[in-house]
């Protein structure tokens, strides 16, 4: 557990409305579950209301619902609409910047409308289907949306017109959990002096709650040259919990901005195909950081905020974001200000620079620096004393994936990355890393993947004067990242822990995913000092072991559902340190969203 020193909240007070949020999540709970996250020093869910969110695109199909009768004509509006889009295999997937895209592409003439939707695909990623409509000559030159004709019923869409896009957004999200020997049964022990316990939290035997939250607000993009356009978002999200939530049975709602942003954004591509795309942005946002390893988590949830497994807030305080793509090269430069609980603000700024690229058919690359200027987390020595602090922390990530066979057909992909943590003002050295392998049979029934992870973040071993232990910063994101274990991660974050994964997907159906997991947990050292409390001290390395699976249900575009069951067993480690007491834990979790 990192120590943070508490600077008090820097948002004003919640907007009360316990019981609007009670009656929307107990109504809304029965279709509804997701995977937990969150440990004995902080509160977050991984839950993630946006599953593809991170992805990668496999695929970008341009469908038009109403080809004319010139198929020529047709192919030049693809063309020209996949160009306007500039989105291709092997970008991230981002619903809003999609949304954005999607924009631009309408300032073409003979488009009417234009929408797109997302589906798992064979290899994990994304298969994208962009949806056209043609104009029919019968389309008012006043535009689209409720500001162009009035009426109630263009409901979302607030204004289409000579590429100028904004839309209302609303996101409804319910989701019911339930533990039965949460905290291995012995929250007295795991959550002792935990600031985030009020009340009485989840513990040995039976518990649930239910969660809820509004995501709502207005997003928009609009021209301002041939190859550049401004584009925002502003929101706000009403969440609330109610029952027997892992740190505490208080009833709470809370209504704060979530999203405050602005941003440029442009490209253009050439006669030979060679794309150049340019994005400048600033404000409230979320941010993954390539996959997740190293940044993914950049608001906290729980406390006075609730919805602590619904994960409903992902925006940082001030995110400041400049990226720059040339064909399959991506640079980018980042300033990080996460949105943390005011309980446990550590006043941690990260900035960076990223750079990914794609050298040869299948094989993609990457590199990070990053700095922590400013922190008020410190870090503690096998002996309790401080051993230095977080500010001035400085990381070097080199990382590759590869998969040889083209998307779609069967065979293997590989994977690894490697970081090292060192700092400015002490002596420090941490390393973590990960290798990964597996297989796609994509052709053959439900299109089964397999893979092996082997994951790696050191501990601070005693006999060295050198502080070694890795610093997790805002690594996770969900239970497919870095989020390692739906029970086991709240006991055991991504610090001196060495984890074994076997995952496996299954496409039942085009709209149905299955992802099993199976986990097993070893320390690196046995000084755990810096982690819960309750186990800084091991005589065994065995942690712990979980199996859990996940589904998910892309019902249609708006609705998406998710449930998940995972049981986690501990080890002789983690049973020691609980004086023999520790029981075998399971959760279970339904949550059901409604988008558009």
């Amino acid at each position: 557990m990192h120590i943070c020193q508490n600077n008090g909240s820097r948002h004003p007070s919640p907007i009360t409305a316990t019981a609007l949020l009670r009656v929307m999540a107990m109504v809304m709970a029965g279709v509804a579950v997701s995977a937990p996250l969150g440990s004995a020093a902080s509160a977050q869910g991984i839950s993630d209301a946006q599953p593809f969110a991170g992805r990668l695109i496999d695929s970008v199909r341009i469908v038009i619902d109403n080809p004319s009768a010139d198929a020529a004509f047709n192919s030049r509006i693809e063309d020209s609409v996949r160009r306007a889009l500039g989105l291709f295999p092997g970008a991230a997937y981002s619903e809003d910047r999609i949304g954005f895209a999607l924009g631009s592409a309408r300032r073409n003439p003979a488009v009417e409308n234009i929408g797109h939707e997302g589906l798992p695909s064979a290899t994990g990623g994304v298969d994208l289907t962009v949806t056209v409509q043609l104009r029919d000559g019968a389309q008012p030159a006043t535009g689209r949306g409720m500001a162009a004709t009035g009426k109630s019923s263009d409901f979302p869409l607030i204004l289409d017109r000579n590429g100028t896009y904004l839309r209302f957004k609303l996101d409804a999200f319910a989701l019911y959990y339930a533990n039965n020997n949460a905290w291995y049964g012995r929250p007295d022990l795991m959550l002792a002096g935990n600031p985030l316990v009020q009340g009485t939290p989840s513990g040995r035997g039976y518990d649930d709650w239910v969660e809820g939250y509004l995501h709502y607000g207005v997003y928009g993009i609009t021209p301002i040259g041939d190859s550049l356009s401004f584009y925002g978002g502003l929101s706000a999200i009403t969440s609330g919990s109610y029952g027997q939530e892992l740190f505490t049975d208080k009833t709470r709602s809370y209504t704060y901005l979530e999203d405050a942003y602005i941003g440029l954004v442009g490209g253009n591509v050439d006669a030979d195909g060679n794309r150049l795309t340019y994005n400048f942005t600033a404000g409230r946002q979320r941010f993954t950081l390539a996959n997740g390893f190293l940044i993914a988590n950049t608001a906290a949830n729980g406390d006075e905020r609730a919805a602590l497994q619904a994960n409903a807030r992902w925006s940082s305080d001030l995110l400041v974001l400049g990226q720059i793509a040339y064909n399959d090269t991506k640079f980018e430069a980042f300033y990080v200000d996460p949105d943390e609980l005011p309980i446990l603000d550590s006043d941690t700024k990260i900035a960076g620079l990223n750079l990914e690229t794609k050298p040869l058919a299948g094989l993609t690359l990457g590199a990070t620096y990053l700095t922590v200027p400013k922190s008020n987390t410190n870090y503690f020595s096998p002996t309790g004393t401080i051993a230095g602090g977080r500010e001035n922390l400085e990381l070097w990530d080199a990382r590759f994936t590869w998969q040889p066979n083209p998307t779609g057909a069967a065979g293997p992909f590989f994977g690894g990355e490697i970081a090292r943590q060192t700092n400015r003002d002490f002596d420090m050295d941490a390393r973590a890393g990960w290798v990964e392998a597996g297989y796609h049979m994509p052709q053959a029934k439900w299109s089964p993947s397999i893979s092996y992870r082997l994951s790696y973040f050191s501990g601070d071993d005693p006999a060295t004067s050198t502080y070694e232990r890795w610093d997790p910063l805002l690594s996770g994101g969900n239970g497919e990242q870095w989020v390692q274990g739906a029970n086991h991660f709240k006991v055991v974050q991504d610090s001196n822990v060495i984890a074994h994964r076997i995952q496996a997907r299954f496409r039942v159906d085009p709209r149905v995913e299955i992802v099993p997991q199976l986990w097993a947990f070893r320390a690196d050292q046995l000084n755990n000092i810096g982690g819960n409390p309750a186990l800084s001290f091991l005589s065994d390395k065995e942690l712990g072991y979980e199996a859990n699976v996940t589904v998910k249900w892309f019902k249609s575009k708006n609705t998406y559902v998710h449930g998940h069951i995972a049981y986690t067993v501990p080890g002789d480690g983690a049973k020691a340190a609980l004086g023999g007491t520790a029981k075998d834990w399971l959760s279970a979790m339904v949550f059901v969203r409604y988008a558009f």
